[in-house]
């Protein structure tokens, strides 16, 4: 998501000086906008703002719903959409009953267990960090639970969509304290974001594939 959180960025009026997505950099200083972003791992973005690392954070609804972190979530931004979805070898997708206990892969393991609890469905869950559409084929799991964005992985494994547990997009994320005490930086900030992110950009159709899988997020650091 890194170079459409940029794009974002830049539309909102933020000159990004060297920030640049080819850089081994991890931390870019913006004097002239006040502001210092770093580039983190996904699944690391709600920490960083959670503990108050940093201010604000960019990250998919994917992660926050995994972590269930105590972050402020004040904005949609509506780009690298996806969807969480459930997934099944074709003509195994209505093969197991209720009743019985199925396995399930997945890198998502909150997620997963809430969804089928609630649905009554006994699940013993794989965790798995990547090459999730293997799991069933070498007989690991009998369902995977996993990000999709146009569905052609999952149909160059011979596998189908079951169910669509959640949609997932990128978010803007704040600490709850900064938003106190830095109320004026980053409410402007949110306020510039929300008008960009309802206007239509050609980057957020042509650019590659958004989604959190091995994608990198920009986390903000406002300065008083």
């Amino acid at each position: 998501m890194l170079d459409l959180t940029l794009d974002v960025f830049r539309r909102a009026g933020y000159a990004l000086g060297s920030l640049a997505t080819e850089s081994r950099r991890l931390v870019f200083p913006c004097p002239e906008i006040g502001m210092t972003f770093l580039i983190v791992r996904p699944t690391d973005v709600p920490t960083y703002v959670e503990y108050g690392a940093a201010d604000v954070g960019i990250v998919g609804k994917d992660v926050l719903l995994e972590q269930d972190s105590d972050v402020y979530e004040p904005l949609d931004l509506r780009f690298g959409a996806c969807r969480i979805a459930v997934a099944a070898l074709k003509g195994q997708a209505s093969r197991d009953r209720l009743s019985s206990k199925i396995r399930v892969a997945t890198k998502y393991p909150k997620i997963t267990e809430r969804f089928f609890n609630q649905r009554g469905v006994p699940v013993e869950i794989v965790k798995l960090y990547g090459s999730i559409e293997l799991a069933p084929l070498v007989g690991l799991a009998d369902r995977i639970v996993d990000l999709v964005e146009t569905g052609n992985t999952l149909k160059a494994h011979d596998l189908v969509e079951v169910e669509c547990i959640a949609q997932s997009t990128a978010r803007l994320i704040v600490n709850r304290a900064s938003l106190k005490l830095k109320y004026a930086v980053v409410t402007e900030l949110i306020a510039k974001l929300r008008a960009v992110s309802r206007r239509p950009s050609v980057s957020r159709t042509s650019a590659p594939r958004t989604s959190s899988r091995g994608a990198r997020r920009t986390v903000r650091r406002a300065r008083t």
